[in-house]
């Protein structure tokens, strides 16, 4: 086929310039040099194209050879991705290792699913059923957590002429269909371009909350299924780590974890404990309902972009089975990052600091792929994709380009703060700034699930955080004796919001994980002490001795009460009231 190789004319860093390609088309891949590494045309000026090479680019001069693959750079969709950990391109990581060493070699290439594993299909459509795009024709137990469906292809339509039980690898024919352009066969993959949103019927409101079993988030600043948000903060303030608890305890069904650049212990951290973290919903490893994309601070910086991409249409593929799916970007600093290099080397216009022109359209047309949907097919089923993105933005400024864009996109800001990190408060999320637009969403479903006054318990909370912000410049200013007693009392019952509710061990067995109903019942707790030693103050009580009841130290201690034991805040609750009634006669 003409122009389907040409040659190096320029490399600029991961920017290779070549010509001879004619008849490619934007983002189409295509493999550089002798070795052979994965680029992706991003320019086309007359007959040179602009290649973003995914891979080292040493030793690749003028003169070698450029192939087009004639296809986009796209993912393979099937049984085998569960447990899965992939680079920026998917490529697996462990078949690499094995075969290669521990270093990715350049221009090496795998299957992104196994095809040396076998899977039992069983189907649920029968010879003679009509079926077209997203139709189930049958399934395949994945993992102990994820029974895999096997669609019919979005566009694909006709009558099954056959189908049956098959043992085989994901290139086995499972069916064949008889369609309008003629007959075709379905294997149990699929690939699928990564740059193109997989189509749905239609995007509908999200409706229910997605909870994380991070009390701050959950009962302050929740996030619905089919969401997005945004986790800006400075270094060292905790944005991984916020990240990794949703990815352990979100009750999403499927996790798609994208390592987007960051450091590569942090991403060791998951893969470590993983294997050997318990979802609370089922007791199985939390790996049973994974996928892993590795690409890390020290990997080529233009495929960050791809592992952004080839993660969002995992997340998606996984969304039309009709699974709730959240998906963690940590951090799309990174990828703006490499977009701002590419950019310059392709010598465009620079925005503001430097980012491109696009740079908001981009990080728009990611989150825009987040939503709750009714999936294509002939049944109406209903998925999700929730995506929460960590922002770095250099020495902590939230005002920067990268933080300003998301947040014009994303519905929930979880506003990390550099001061409560360096008092050791983690989630170190500022209770003040942060803001939730599903917070409706999360009441009304609260309300009628876990407690009536859930979200009046939730206002009232808030409300007493408010106000000891303000009182909290008086006090730097007066001293604390300068107020009155009823505002000590409400200091009192703020500082307990913040030290036993709010500030949450994620290391810590008992306290990395809180249900829903426990958080309500703890709540609740510190709200009953603040009204009974108002009562208290009223009917005579001294105030020192209120604010020394000895009961505090197992209202401190509720934290850490097993999930299995609620019983135990209503003892608590009558030691309040004992305790208080003892001052008074």
């Amino acid at each position: 086929m003409d122009g389907m190789k040409g040659e190096v004319v320029k490399v600029s860093g991961p920017l290779v310039v070549a010509s001879g390609l004619g008849g490619a088309r934007m983002y189409e891949m295509v493999r550089v040099g002798e070795l052979g590494l994965f680029g992706e045309i991003i320019e086309i000026k007359g007959n040179e194209y602009s290649i973003q090479t995914y891979e080292e680019t040493e030793g690749i001069g003028p003169g070698q050879p450029v192939v087009r693959t004639g296809e986009p750079l796209s993912v393979e969709l099937g049984p085998g991705l569960i447990r899965s950990i992939y680079d920026g391109i998917q490529r697996p990581l462990d078949t690499l290792a094995r075969d290669f060493g521990e270093y990715i070699v350049r221009g090496t290439q795998r299957p992104a699913l196994d095809r040396t594993k076998t899977w039992d299909f069983k189907p649920v459509a029968g010879v003679g059923d009509t079926v077209k795009g997203g139709d189930v024709l049958g399934t395949v137990q994945e993992s102990a957590l994820v029974i895999h469906s096997i669609m019919v292809p979005p566009g694909r339509s006709g009558t099954v002429r056959q189908i049956g039980p098959v043992t085989g690898n994901v290139d086995t024919r499972v069916a064949v269909i008889e369609g309008p352009e003629g007959t075709f066969d379905i294997t149990m993959v699929q690939r699928w371009p990564v740059r193109d949103p997989r189509p749905a019927k239609r995007k509908i409101p999200p409706t229910q909350t997605m909870t994380t079993g991070q009390r701050i988030i959950d009962m302050f600043f929740p996030i619905a299924k089919g969401g997005t948000a945004c986790v800006p903060g400075p270094f060292g303030s905790g944005k991984t780590v916020v990240q990794h608890q949703l990815a352990k305890w979100a009750d999403a069904q499927i996790v798609v974890y994208v390592g987007c650049g960051e450091r590569g212990n942090e991403m060791t951290d998951v893969l470590m404990e993983f294997p050997h973290l318990k979802d609370p919903a089922s007791g199985q490893p939390l790996m049973e309902r994974t996928v892993l994309i590795a690409n890390t601070s020290n990997m080529p910086v233009a495929a960050r972009e791809a592992s952004v991409f080839t993660g969002i249409s995992i997340a998606e593929y996984f969304r039309d089975m009709g699974y709730s799916v959240a998906l963690m970007a940590d951090s799309t600093s990174r990828w703006a990052e490499a977009m701002r290099e590419i950019s310059g080397r392709l010598e465009e216009m620079p925005g503001e600091e430097g980012y491109p022109a696009y740079l908001g359209s981009r990080i728009a047309g990611f989150y825009e792929r987040a939503g709750s949907v009714i999936c294509i097919g002939s049944d109406d089923r209903r998925g999700s994709v929730s995506i929460i993105g960590a922002v770095s933005p250099p020495g902590g400024d939230l005002s920067e380009p990268v933080v300003q864009t998301t947040l014009r996109v994303v519905k929930v800001y979880w506003g990390l703060d550099d001061k409560l990190a360096f008092a050791r408060h983690f989630p170190a999320i500022n209770w003040l700034t942060s803001y939730s637009l599903y917070q409706d969403i999360a009441d009304t479903d609260s309300d009628s699930s876990i407690d009536g006054a859930w979200s009046t318990n939730r206002k009232r909370a808030m409300t007493i955080l408010q106000k000891e912000a303000e009182l909290d410049e008086l006090v730097r200013l007066v001293g604390i004796d300068a107020l009155s007693y009823e505002d000590r009392l409400l200091m009192q019952a703020a500082k307990i919001i913040r030290e036993d509710f709010l500030h949450q061990n994620a290391f810590d067995d008992r306290d990395t994980y809180t249900s829903l109903h426990k958080q309500f019942r703890l709540l609740n707790l510190i709200l009953r002490y603040y009204d009974e030693i108002r009562t208290g103050l009223a009917d005579g009580a001294t105030l020192d001795a209120l604010l020394k009841l000895n009961v505090l130290e197992d209202i401190s201690r509720a934290k850490l009460i097993p999930e299995d034991d609620p019983g135990r805040f209503s003892e608590i609750e009558a030691d309040i009231v004992n305790s208080i009634r003892a001052l008074i006669w």
